[in-house]
């Protein structure tokens, strides 16, 4: 617990150092003020990818809407989390974990989310090199794994839950942890021999294997997770009413509006999505919930301890 405190601490922060200038002055939308958009560094952890993945709907949003947008990439999800709960965010893109954090603390409600095929799901999974015996989950027992972020849905969450239901306790039975802090990252870790299996979102695997970053005749599945609430933008709850509305309206009727090209409605990792849900329903994030529940504090603070050793 001292640990987590501790790191809390830092990442406190670490959040004052995104926007100090903003947070002094009340965002509206304008050239002057614009909205202080925070995005977890879910895909490679870099500031300027992470941007680009949603700088074309936040453009196109803007195009619509005459409202402007400051886009800045928190460096983890739990600072996204402080930085939204704090003022110092009035949009945020979250994983679903960490949205139903935010959502808990009273500073998050839902603004949208992806809908690709008429779906608004993604799925979390566990790879491994293609020679590595390593045939099912069971046979992850007494190997070396890299974990994302810890409060990750798709790279960490997902799996530890994947791994309980298997009988495997992560922290007795995993010979190492490995935190690495992004997808992206624990892929890498895989590819060097650093880990045996790597946790991830099968949207950062297909668009490392689209960039070219990884091969998929080297890499296998092991485990795939149950659907998972696609990860969404989020208001914070002290934005004015008014301003919620247009905002919603805006997401919800930007892949129609004129002038708006389909390469410009984007979502998780910089994919290319149909729409915006802003129906979506706050219950589809139980799923989430429940599996944030089997980690409570203590349990997140032996993994860690385990990850740490060397």
């Amino acid at each position: 617990m001292n640990r987590l405190l501790k790191l809390a601490g830092v990442l406190m922060l670490a959040v004052a150092s995104f926007v100090p200038a903003a947070a002094q002055s009340v965002a509206d939308g304008t050239r002057e003020h614009p909205l202080r958009v925070l995005l977890i560094p879910a895909d490679g952890g870099t500031e300027s990818g992470t941007k680009a993945d949603y700088a074309p709907v936040f453009n196109a949003i803007s195009r619509t809407t005459g409202l402007q947008f400051d886009l800045k990439v928190g460096q983890s999800y739990a600072a996204v989390v402080e930085g939204m709960c704090n003022q110092l965010a009035d949009i945020a893109f979250f994983g679903p974990v960490a949205y139903v954090q935010a959502h808990k603390r009273g500073c998050a409600q839902l603004l949208a989310v992806g809908v690709e095929k008429g779906a608004s799901v993604y799925y979390a999974g566990m790879f491994a090199k293609a020679n590595a015996p390593i045939a099912s989950i069971k046979d992850i027992k007494g190997k070396r794994v890299a974990f994302g972020d810890v409060n990750s849905a798709s790279s960490f969450t997902f799996q530890i839950a994947m791994l309980l239901d298997a009988g495997i306790d992560p922290v007795k039975d995993l010979r190492a942890i490995r935190m690495t802090g992004s997808h992206a990252s624990s892929l890498a870790a895989l590819q060097q021999d650093q880990v045996d299996v790597a946790s991830l979102s099968f949207e950062s695997y297909e668009k490392a294997v689209k960039e070219g970053a990884a091969d998929p005749k080297t890499i296998k599945v092991i485990a795939r997770s149950i659907a998972i609430p696609y990860p969404p933008l989020a208001l914070n709850t002290r934005l004015p009413e008014a301003l919620k509305v247009q905002l919603k309206n805006a997401f919800a009727t930007v892949h129609k509006a004129p002038g708006i090209t389909p390469d410009m409605i984007r979502g998780y990792g910089g994919r290319k999505v149909d729409s915006f849900d802003t129906k979506f329903s706050e219950g589809e994030f139980n799923v989430a919930a429940t599996k944030l529940g089997l980690l409570t504090d203590d349990f997140k603070g032996r993994i860690l301890t385990k990850a740490a050793e060397r």
